[in-house]
């Protein structure tokens, strides 16, 4: 087992053990928003770093780099854990775990530690392999209070959560997995693109024999494509070769992809089932009022229009690919590489990627 994982959950169990005492202690409960909670982890995490450290952390929200955004191993902008004390990775896991789910932070530090797998697999003959090489990056500045357009200090009086607020955003990034977020004041803007990849898709030797980190998301694709009638699957799978990447890739925009599937105003009601209960696997990574608020989205737009597509073969262990999009959201799925035993995953917002809506909302009602 990754020790990384075991010490950054210990130390999350820890505080949240201490600080629900205090609260108990007290007599008062202390609930943060999302941004209040990224904000605070984020400028945590700024004020434990070195000058050098924090210039190498930081970028200004406006700079391009922002969109710059992919899940390959490639030399990347930000600080990476290799480059941390012990005590400054205790506090990129504190951040890293404000804008997730338990099952959402989970999944990402596994990812992390399944490089240690594969530099054991290609014994130093691909690309190099570290579990450390996650890199953290800050857009703007944390904050949760106004800050001032004279000064650039902040009222610590006044919290911004209304339209006086200036955006920011956070970015994770490495191997597998890309975990973007803007937030202003005390609401979470956008939390895509959001990508999380896994080789080997199943651990096949050592002591991690068996792991499939994203077990859940073949299974229940395949049961969902396996379920359906021969006509509704003439109207799902467009193609018999699954295509070796998802389509979409690390495009800073997307659009609905064609042909869109079998809507699921057309499935039996079992069949919507298992097709809500694996969008709700993707949205559920991110921490519950993020997810809440894409589920809100879904549902205003309406379930009978989303709409799911698969290619390639139907039984474990042949390649294959499935999407499942909707007129707000597309999610991607791609397992064909290294014989379809290493798995792709991406969720995006046709208009939000990046907080673009939210932002051109904003900007075009208040004056800056």
């Amino acid at each position: 087992m990754n020790l990384r994982w075991c010490k950054a959950n210990w130390v999350v169990l820890c505080l949240g053990v201490v600080t629900a005492s205090a609260a108990m202690l007290s007599g008062r409960v202390y609930a943060e928003s999302p941004g209040e909670e990224m904000a605070s982890a984020a400028n945590n995490f700024l004020s434990a770093l070195t000058p050098e450290q924090r210039q190498k952390a930081t970028y200004e929200f406006k700079d391009e780099e922002r969109f710059d955004w992919h899940f390959i191993p490639k030399p990347r902008k930000g600080l990476p854990f290799k480059e941390m004390t012990a005590g400054q990775q205790k506090l990129a896991h504190a951040l890293l775990s404000s804008g997730l789910s338990q099952k959402g932070y989970a999944k990402a530090e596994t990812i992390m530690s399944l490089d240690e797998i594969l530099a054991a697999i290609e014994k130093g003959k691909g690309p190099t392999r570290d579990s450390d090489l996650y890199f953290f990056t800050i857009f703007g500045i944390p904050a949760v209070h106004v800050v001032s357009a004279e000064t650039g200090s902040v009222n610590p009086t006044k919290k911004s959560g209304a339209a006086d607020a200036e955006a920011w955003g956070w970015r994770v990034e490495g191997h597998h997995l890309a975990l973007n977020f803007v937030v202003r004041g005390d609401k979470v803007l956008s939390a895509t693109p959001t990508f999380m990849g896994s080789n080997p898709a199943e651990v096949k030797d050592g002591p991690r024999k068996g792991l499939r980190l994203l077990g859940r998301e073949e299974d229940l694709g395949r049961e969902l494509v396996k379920c359906l009638n021969e006509d509704q699957r003439k109207v799902a799978i467009f193609s018999e070769t699954a295509p070796k990447e998802i389509i979409t890739g690390n495009s800073r925009k997307v659009d609905p992809l064609k042909p869109e599937g079998l809507a699921a105003g057309k499935m039996t009601k079992a069949q919507r089932e298992i097709l809500t209960t694996l969008v709700k696997e993707y949205a559920q990574r991110h921490r519950a009022e993020v997810a809440d608020e894409d589920l809100k989205k879904i549902d205003k737009a309406g379930w009978n229009q989303v709409h799911f597509a698969w290619a390639g073969g139907l039984e474990l262990g042949a390649g294959h690919y499935y999407r499942v999009q909707g007129p707000t959201f597309l999610m991607e799925y791609d397992d064909t590489q290294n014989n379809a035993n290493h798995i792709h995953t991406v969720w995006r917002d046709f208009a939000n990627d990046f907080g673009d809506d939210v932002l051109k909302r904003h900007y075009e009602e208040v004056k800056h």
